[in-house]
Order: C-alpha cells, then sequence, then structure tokens
C-alpha cells in the first residue's frame, strides 16, 4: 500500500470538536438512550418490581405486646432468645432497627412468610396467623436497640 492511498484530513479550519460533527450527534444520541433506559428500565424487567409497602396493623399499640412477647418467646425463643436476648448478632432480633432501618417492617415480613430455609428459618406464615406474626413484631419493636 503506497502512502497515498492513505490519507488523512489535515484541514485546519475546522476545528476538531465542532458543533454539530458526527461527534456530537453520537454523543447527544448516546445521553438521549441512556436517559430512555433510566426511564423505561422498570417497564422493561417486569421481574424486577419494587418492594410493596408493609404496614404492622398494630403499630404504636402497647395493647399487643405481652401478647406478641408471649407469641415470641413459644415460637421464636428457642433461636432468638428468651425476650429476644440474643448475643449473636445475625440472630439478634433487637438489631432489626440499626440493621433494616425504615425496611425492618418489610424485612421482618419477607422473612417470616418466605422464611429463609438455608439459614434455619422456617416459614411462619403456614403456621401462625397474620396478626399473631404482626403481635410478634409489636414486641420486637419494643426491645430494639438504640442506633
Amino acid at each position: 500500500m503506497s502512502s497515498s492511498s492513505l490519507s488523512f484530513r489535515t484541514d485546519s479550519t475546522r476545528p476538531l470538536t465542532s458543533h454539530g460533527g458526527v461527534g456530537a450527534t453520537a454523543g447527544s444520541a448516546v445521553v438521549f438512550l441512556a436517559l430512555v433506559a433510566c426511564v423505561l428500565w422498570p417497564h422493561v424487567a417486569p421481574g424486577q418490581q419494587a418492594p410493596t409497602a408493609v404496614t404492622n396493623p398494630f403499630s404504636g399499640r402497647a395493647d399487643v405486646v405481652e401478647e406478641g412477647r408471649g407469641l415470641f418467646n413459644q415460637y421464636c425463643a428457642h433461636c432468638h432468645g428468651t425476650n429476644a436476648f440474643q448475643g449473636e448478632r445475625p440472630r439478634d432480633l433487637r438489631r432489626l432497627g440499626i440493621r433494616y432501618g425504615r425496611e425492618a417492617q418489610r424485612v421482618f415480613w419477607e422473612t417470616v412468610s418466605k422464611g429463609k430455609l438455608d439459614k434455619g428459618m422456617p416459614v411462619w406464615k403456614t403456621v401462625l396467623s397474620d396478626d399473631a406474626l404482626w403481635q410478634i413484631f409489636t414486641f420486637l419493636e419494643t426491645v430494639q436497640t438504640p442506633p
């Protein structure tokens, strides 16, 4: 191949970064596609839905705390300690607020509903009523370690 067959533009009258050139158009297209992807992402992957909001119907009700404590001690204490006093961090339910913050209710509900069989946590939703599970959570709210 001769050097004459390869030619490079050496026109110095046009700046390399001109507005409206191919580079600017390609850059705009990339930005546009990125914005479209961000807006449409939830619709593209329906299996990746946002977690549903979970609300404790007994939240703040002192009258169900003792019932929740009794249920907890009957069904949960063998792993999580009497009155939720358990020194092992993974099983210490007094740290739900520290670990999960505002998501503590949702995490609790998902855990008791689905279990964590690989970690020894059974599915409690098939054993206890929703009310009983929420009473347990109401008790757990009263024993949370402050941050």
